[in-house]
This record gives C-alpha cells, structure tokens and sequence, in this order.
C-alpha cells in the first residue's frame, strides 16, 4: 500500500468504519499506585548529534546559547517538565573515562566514539556541563557508570568527585569551579554489560555489580539508588540470575526493549512504509507489555515486597538512518507513527508503576525515538515531543483504573495488540485525565466512558493528528504535527462520550 492510499484513508470519511469502545473509569478505586514522573525520562548518550550540535554548541557558537548549551533546545526541554536524563550512554558509557572531561575544556583529550561512527569528541561537554544542565532544567541526573572498561576506584571517585563536600576529589572539584556538591540519585552500575558494556554472562556481572555497588559510596546526605544493568527483551534468565545473586544489593534493575518494524530486524524507513509495515511496528511496540509482566513476575519471585523497580531505560523506535546522514549517528525523522508508538507505550506503563518505577526514551535531540531535531541553527518538535507534553498531566498522579473489552488488531507479523489504547489518572488537584490512541487507519472510534460516581462538570481536551500517518515536521516549515483543541466530547450525566479520529490521540481533563 502506497504512502498516498495511507494518506486518503484518513482523509476521505466515506472510506471510514466505525468501531464502538465502551470504557468503565473506576475513579473511586482506593490505594492506587503514584505514576511516578521518572516514567518520562529521557536519554542523553554520546552519539551522532545529541549532546554535540543537539545539546551543547559551546559558549563561542553563533547558535543561540546560555553558556554553551542551546537555548531553543533548553527552552523546549523546560517545557517538557523532563524529570531524569541519563548520560552519557548507552554503549559510549562503558568507554567514557570521566576524567577526560573536567578541568580546562582547551586542555581535555580529544577521544575516538568507537561504538558511534568513529566521531572525534573533544571532550568539552562532561560531568560539569551534565549535571549543571540537570540544575537548569530541574531534573534528576542519571549516571551511567563505566564498568565495561573502567575500574571499581575510577567509579567510586567519580561518586566522590560529583557528591562529596570535603576530600580530594571535593578539592578538585572546586578547583575546575564548582565547589558545592552537586545532588545525584541515580548510579547505573554498567550498560549492556551482556554485549557492548563487557560481553559479560549474568552470573559473573552480578559479581561485578556488587563489587563496583560497594565502593560507590554515599557521602554527606546524598544517597544513590544503585541500577544493574538487566536484560535485553526477553532474556529472562539474565533477570533470574542477577535478582538470585544479586537482588538484596540493588535499588533497581533496568531493561531495554526497542521497537523495530520487522521481527527480523528489518528496520525500514521512518517516513516511508506501509501500512503493513505500521501495524507491524505497532504490534511490536505493544509487546513490550508481555515483557514487562515477564520480567516483573520473574522479580515478584525474588522480591515480593518490590523494594527493587525495574528500569526501562531505553525504549523507542528504531528505523534506518536517513539518507545522507552517518550510519553509526542513528539520525531519523519522527512522524505521527511514532507518536502512537509514545502513546501506546505511555498508556501501557502506567499500568505497572508498582515496579516499573523509570521510563527512558532513546534519545532525546537527533538520535533514535527523538524529542527534538536539529539542523545547524534550526531546530524543530516532533510529533513524539507533543506526546510527552500532552501526557504530561500524568506525571506523579495517581493511577485510575479503567475497564473495557477491547478488540485486537493482528499484524503481518503474526502480532496482535489491542484496537485501542487508554489510561486515567487524577492530580494533586483532585482532576482527572485520560489518554487514548486509536490505532486504526480506517476507523473511527466511537468511545462511551462511564464513571462510578463522579459526574463530570466540564470537559476539555487536545488532540494529536495529521493529513497521514506519515507526516512529519520539517525545517523551515509550518508544523506538519501539532496539538489542537479537541472539542467532541460531550457530558451527560455520568457519561462523556467522543470520537476518535483514526489514527489519533486525545487527552481529556475532566472536572
């Protein structure tokens, strides 16, 4: 199927069937977990354009910038309220010796990014201009730590270094300007570790995890939450081992799971693909929750009291890379497909904040499942960006139970996934918002919501759609992609009712 037949069938109305979605919100339920904001994390590696060009332009730029960092791209990472980065990898990490970046930026080493297109970084963007970034956003920094190449006392003094307030490495901190400590809660120990982070089996890394765990220290009231590294998709036995092992030791144990169109891995194109191809990718991305439950109930064996999370941190679509640009720089563009993809997995996280305590996206300015792009001086918003701000209402409320029966819809792949996607929560305010994503290309939703007791005073809401699910924003261009008011909810009594756009999300406030 053409790119023009997927544009028409969401345009042409005659062409649209209807699909019916009752939905029960149970708003009274009691002792519902906190959705906590950190599910809206993002990912900051040294790869391709993220930090070097998408992040940081240095202080003599003729880009834009407060002190070296880019001030558009600052502007919109305030107003995405981003609550944790991670840095500096991903695979880079595990060949990031932090000593290389502090001190006088025209004295540090210049370094080959192995993993990442064999780039020459200069080193001029380290632990300083992280974790002063972190302050200016007010997010919480997340440190991924070198275990792959780096040893147990370069760790431990780059702890020091960062959150002591007196000692050697405190003095070489004030010296290189910054004499306070800075406040970091999150310690990675290692990334990857089964391939790039050290090519490690389960039982040996969970030796090493508590080894290099030991010597990260916490000094004066800054108290790290300790992260091993976990598995890859569905490696189960790497998270029986390291919670048989290791479990008693850490704080959290992390998980990554990307979304490729093909089950093969065969990536595709970000903007031109089928609409085979886009259920393929949606069936993919709705298989991470049978993962989760997996790695959950595998923890749940271990740890029935859930003092350890699990920590999604890297998630996202994967395409190829467009054309003319680096391989190894993973640069694609963003179109409304992968703001369902957003949606779909935002929703389905929700659910699980019981243990899932941490969501990264990979990666947050010109890399992968990106929030931003830039080119030069310019810079845009994806449709993914919209997403996050949309749901973003949902950061620290509490989590609404909804209940429905959905239908399903099943790719070419074999996958199936549900024809419909949703989730509640109520705020510090006592107001309720709800997500939802129709993932069909040929059908509207009609969605019917009932309530337990609450009867809705009023409704408001936005809505992401566009001409085609391949439609993306350009440079120098109108947004192709953008947030509207949405208007077709109406009220009666205990019920709201609404239609949804195919391929569409809408999110409601209801008072």
């Amino acid at each position: 199927m053409s790119r023009v037949i997927l544009t028409l069938m969401t345009l042409i109305p005659g062409l649209l069937l209807q699909a019916q979605v009752k939905v029960s919100v149970h708003e009274t339920a009691a002792d519902q977990p906190r959705i906590p904001a950190e599910i809206y994390g993002q990912f900051s590696e040294h790869l391709g354009r993220c930090i070097y060009e998408g992040i940081w332009v240095g202080p003599d730029s003729d880009i834009p910038n407060i002190d070296g960092y880019r001030t558009d791209v600052l502007n919109a990472l305030r107003d995405l309220s981003v609550p944790v980065l991670r840095w500096p990898g991903g695979c880079f990490a595990d060949e990031y010796h932090w000593m290389d970046g502090i001190g006088p930026r025209e004295n540090r080493p210049q370094m080959v990014n192995n993993n990442w297109g064999g780039t020459v970084e200069d080193n001029s963007f380290g632990t300083h201009e992280f974790l002063n970034l972190c302050e200016m956003l007010g997010t919480q920094p997340y440190i991924s730590g070198n275990v792959g190449s780096g040893t147990v006392e370069e760790l431990a003094k780059w702890v020091e270094y960062m959150t002591a307030e007196e000692g050697t490495m405190a003095d070489l901190r004030a010296a290189n300007g910054r004499k306070e400590p800075w406040k970091v809660k999150y310690l990675g120990v290692g990334n990857e570790s089964w391939g790039c982070g050290g090519d490690m089996d389960a039982e040996y890394y969970a030796d090493v995890y508590k080894r290099y765990a030991l010597y990260a220290r916490n000094y004066d009231g800054n108290k790290l939450f300790k992260i091993a590294c976990g598995a890859s998709e569905d490696d189960y036995k790497w998270t029986k081992t390291v919670m048989k092992k290791a479990g008693g030791r850490l704080n959290g144990l992390s998980l990554h799971y990307y979304t490729v169109p093909g089950w093969d891995c065969d990536k595709g194109s970000a903007t031109d693909f089928t609409a085979d191809e886009y259920y393929n990718t949606l069936t993919r991305t709705a298989g991470v929750e049978e993962i989760l439950r997996n790695h959950i109930a595998i923890m749940d064996s271990y740890d029935p009291d859930r003092k350890v999370a699990l920590i999604l941190d890297e998630w996202g679509t994967w395409y190829e890379v467009e054309p003319g640009f680096i391989e190894g720089h993973l640069y694609q563009q963003n179109t409304m497909r992968d703001a369902m993809v957003a949606a779909i997995n935002l929703n389905i996280f929700h659910k699980y904040t019981n243990r899932l305590k941490m969501c990264n996206i990979a990666q947050v300015v010109n890399v992968l499942h990106s929030m931003i792009l830039t080119d030069g001086p310019r810079m845009l918003l994806t449709p993914t960006y919209y997403i996050f701000k949309m749901f973003k209402v949902h950061q620290d409320a509490t989590y609404v139970p909804v209940s429905y029966s959905p239908g399903s819809i099943t790719s070419t792949s074999g996958a199936s996934m549900e024809n419909f996607s949703i989730s509640a929560s109520r705020d510090k305010n006592d107001v309720l918002h709800v997500s939802m994503a129709n993932p069909y290309l040929d059908r509207e939703q009609k969605v019917t919501l009932s309530f337990d007791e609450l009867k809705p005073k009023g409704v408001s809401a936005q809505i992401l759609k566009a001409d085609g699910i391949n439609a993306y924003n350009d440079f120098g261009k109108a947004p192709s992609v953008s947030p509207a008011a949405f208007y077709g909810a109406k009220v009666s009594g205990k019920t709201l009712t609404l239609t949804l756009p195919p391929a569409s999300v809408v999110v409601l406030e209801v008072k």
